[in-house]
């Protein structure tokens, strides 16, 4: 049986622990993977990806920051559920995940299963300019912290055992005593 599965980088190397998703795809693509795994950095991209998500894929796995309130550099495994509202709108300039899978929704079929291997970022882009941190700081930054640099290779491993779990009896994610939301790492 033939599977198909789509690994997603998601965010912007130019804003600090923004660009996780794009570190750990740059780190899975240099693997050898089975086949039918495609390992994209879509980066902020956003249309490209609601494009992708029209193909017919087994499952879908985004990697991006996700600020959760948890410690910086906790590794997340998420199910998302995501509201058919009827709002669909996409920042051509950006990339948010959740507007991303209502603008695929309304464009065609659903996406396949989506699940988020995310981590808690130390340094967050704030809205309207400058960055969330702990202490402040509002300047560009293109390199990750450091809590989150030492998740990358966790979460690409994560990836990569989410990968091996498709085709199998068991729902990728979804091992013996797993939640729908999965802190992996503290």
């Amino acid at each position: 049986m033939s599977r198909r599965i789509l690994v997603a980088g998601i965010g912007n190397v130019f804003l600090g622990d923004d660009g996780f998703g794009v570190e750990v795809v740059g780190r899975l693509s240099e693997r050898e993977l089975p086949e039918g795994v495609e390992v994209v950095d879509f980066g902020i991209r956003g249309m490209d990806l609601a494009y992708a998500l029209h193909e017919e894929y087994d499952l879908v796995v985004f990697v991006d920051a996700t600020p959760r309130g948890g410690k910086p550099g906790t590794v997340y495994i998420i199910e998302p559920e995501i509201e058919d509202d009827g709002a669909v709108s996409l920042d051509t300039h950006g990339m948010d995940p959740v507007k991303v899978i209502k603008l695929a929704r309304a464009l065609g079929p659903r996406p396949a299963r989506t699940l988020v291997v995310g981590c808690e970022p130390q340094v967050i882009p704030a809205h309207g300019g400058g960055f969330q941190t702990h202490p402040p700081y509002d300047e560009m930054l293109v390199e990750l912290s450091e809590p989150v640099r030492a998740a990358v290779e966790e979460a690409a491993k994560l990836v990569e055992s989410l990968v091996a779990e498709v085709g199998t009896d068991e729902r990728p994610g979804k091992a013996a005593g797993s939640s729908i939301e999965r802190e992996v790492k503290s």
